[in-house]
This record gives structure tokens, sequence and C-alpha cells, in this order.
């Protein structure tokens, strides 16, 4: 398989667990090397995602570092097939990486939890509450990269409202519930289509108002996507510089805490949507 220019997030993280594999076995580069019949340069490549990994070695490694979990190991080599580009592809060049990769970590995700203090969801955002998002970065957006990451976002919602579409919980803050990004008509537009989205069977919507007082993760939005097995999950977190995936054990344990406790905290579905409506009626 010939080298890439840039790996995605998600040929970083194969190449991460196909480290993980040769080194929880205690395995060398060089004796992987030999294993799979390339030279040592190639192992550190595809430990970094540079370069990719056939089905037959990949299964080959796994049996030598006496990985016996199969469902693991078919999770590893469906990421490893080369399959059809995902309809993020097409915004390659014109976005960052990042937002590319979200999109990418979002379609292949089982289940999705969100914890958001300042900012509705992405994938729950009208295009009006989005716009005007956007219209506040710093440095500003010029109208045409506007128009993209519009277009974008639109394209990544779909993966909560196609067929078959994927588990969503969301924990929203009250703060953000009050935040009047566009001003109020947008802002109640925003909360009814919460409501309406939060009427949908793979949606659930939990809200923590401001009385439940102190709660962890404050200030922080993070989204914990499921894998198709659990070492295979990724916590992705929002900073100045783009987003941040993390996915060591002690990471996804510390997030899946974080969002049990927000669980507990907040208030129950039906309470969570008569909330919302109460804010909504008064804008």
């Amino acid at each position: 398989m010939p080298p890439r220019t840039i790996p995605t997030e998600r040929q970083k993280r194969l190449g991460s667990e196909l480290r993980r594999l040769r080194t929880s076995a205690g395995m060398s580069a060089e004796h992987a090397a030999g294993l799979l019949g390339v030279d040592r340069g190639k192992i550190s490549n595809m430990e970094s995602g540079v370069r990719g990994i056939s089905a037959e070695r990949l299964r080959t490694l796994a049996c030598n570092c006496s990985c016996t979990d199969r469902k693991y190991i078919e999770a590893l080599v469906a990421m490893a097939q080369p399959g059809s580009d995902g309809w993020w592809e097409r915004y390659r060049g014109s976005l960052p990486q990042g937002q590319l990769d979200i999109a990418e970590l979002e379609h292949q995700a089982v289940r999705m939890r969100v914890a958001n203090t300042a900012h509705i969801p992405g994938l729950l955002q009208t295009p009006d509450h989005a716009l005007a998002v956007f219209r506040v970065a710093v440095p500003a957006l010029p109208e045409h990269e506007v128009a993209l990451r519009l277009a974008h976002r639109s394209e990544r919602q779909q993966v909560i409202t196609r067929g078959a579409p994927a588990s969503f919980v969301a924990i929203i803050h009250e703060a953000a519930l009050r935040m009047q990004f566009g001003g109020r008509a947008v802002a109640r537009k925003q909360l009814e289509h919460l409501l309406a989205m939060s009427e949908r069977q793979n949606i659930l919507l939990l809200v923590i108002p401001f009385s439940h007082g102190a709660f962890p993760g404050a200030g922080q939005n993070a989204v914990y996507a499921e894998g198709p097995v659990p070492q295979l999950d990724t916590v992705q977190v929002d900073s100045t510089h783009g987003p941040d995936f993390l996915y060591a054990e002690g990471q996804l344990a510390k997030y899946r805490t974080q969002l049990d406790w927000l669980e507990e905290l907040a208030l129950p579905p039906d309470q969570s949507r008569d909330f919302i409506g109460e804010i909504a009626h008064h804008l």
C-alpha cells in the first residue's frame, strides 16, 4: 500500500491500535517486520497511519500477538479496508482536516454522548444558530468559508436523521439554552428545534439547570463516540486550535464517569423538554 501524505484521524487510530497490539505482546518492531515480510520503516509507518495494512497481515499480527478477541480484530480489519470515500472528502482542501475527522468519527459511531455547557451541540443546531456561531470566529471567516461550514454541518447532521441513525444522548446545561446566538427569534427557533428533535426515537435530550449546582467538566464540550467494540471508543473535545481526539483507556474511563455523573444530575427527559419549552415561551 502506498504511503499517505496526511493520514486521517481514523487511520492514525488504526496505527495506534497496531502499536498497542505489538507492544502489549512485548514484540519488537524488528520482529514484527520479519513476521509481516516488510522492512522496519514500514512498521513505523503503519503505526503512525502513514501506510495502510492488509487484512491478511493484520490478522497475522494479531494472531502472533496472542490477541483472541475476534470482534476487536474484525473491527480493526474493517478500519483497514480502503472502502469508498465518505461525503466529507468533498470538503478536503477546503476545510481543516479536523472538521473532516469529526464527520468521519460521527459517521462510524454506534452511539454518541455529548455534554455542552455554552453551546448547543453541533448536530442539533439550526442553520441560523450555526451561522451566528461561525460569524463570531476569531479571526473572522470570509463569507465563502462560512458557507462551507454551514453546508458541512448540515451534512454532518444526517448521521442522526438517516435510516438506521446513530443513538444520540445530548446533555445540555441551562447556560447553553439561554445563549441568544443570532438574537431572540433565532434562539426561540433553536429551542423549538431541540424539542422537535427530542421526539425522535434515537435522541435523548437531558438538561442540567443552574439550580443543580456544580458539575464535572464545566466549560468543556465533549463527545464520547462508541465504536463497534469498546476498545475503539473515542472522545473528541473542542479547543481553540481545533478538535482533539482521545482514546487512552484512562481518558475514556474519565469521560465515561463524567458523562454518567452528568446524566444522573440532569432532569429526566420529560422534565427536560418542559424546561426547554418554558425558556422558549419567555423569549
